[in-house]
């Protein structure tokens, strides 16, 4: 993949719309993260799931811009330090919805890994044969010590 080149701002004019192009992305980026969380607080797993498609092509635009913002710093504070503290500003401000939406996500797969787990059990359980005496488990045809025979799961929603 052929590495773009990097925007060289000259003047004022091209300082604004680099931080403006840089806004742009970051609050396009925000609200795509928060309607996913939003979904996915809501239990609507699909809807988070389609929500989020476009958060790869906003995110990878949004480093671009940064990586844009960075290579111009010096240019950038000399010819539009407003520009410079919103975007300080706003960085701040998506760095916290990012971490709340990381702390939705990891909340989602912590739950639906406790779902996975029970079911799990609960279908071990129902292997062992109920009888009189100790209680044994049935002999496993996917080896020795196995308790039950393997769990399925389907990683598509």
């Amino acid at each position: 993949m052929p590495v773009p080149e990097q925007l060289r701002v000259v003047d004022r004019a091209g300082a604004e719309a680099l931080v403006a192009g840089v806004l742009g992305n970051m609050n396009a980026l925000r609200a795509v993260l928060d309607e996913e969380a939003d979904h996915i607080r809501a239990g609507r797993l699909k809807a988070g799931v389609v929500a989020a498609e476009p958060k790869a092509a906003l995110a990878a635009a949004y480093m671009r811009g940064l990586e844009s913002a960075k290579a111009n710093a010096v240019a950038l504070v000399r010819l539009h330090p407003q520009g410079v503290e919103s975007l300080s500003t706003a960085h701040r401000a998506f760095t916290a919805a990012v971490e709340a939406n990381q702390a939705v996500l990891a909340a989602a797969r912590t739950v639906c890994e406790g779902l996975i787990r029970s079911l799990a059990d609960d279908i071990a359980k129902s292997k062992v044969p109920a009888g009189y005496g100790a209680a044994r488990s049935a002999p496993s045809p996917y080896g020795r010590g196995a308790r039950s025979g393997p769990l399925v799961m389907s990683r598509s929603l």
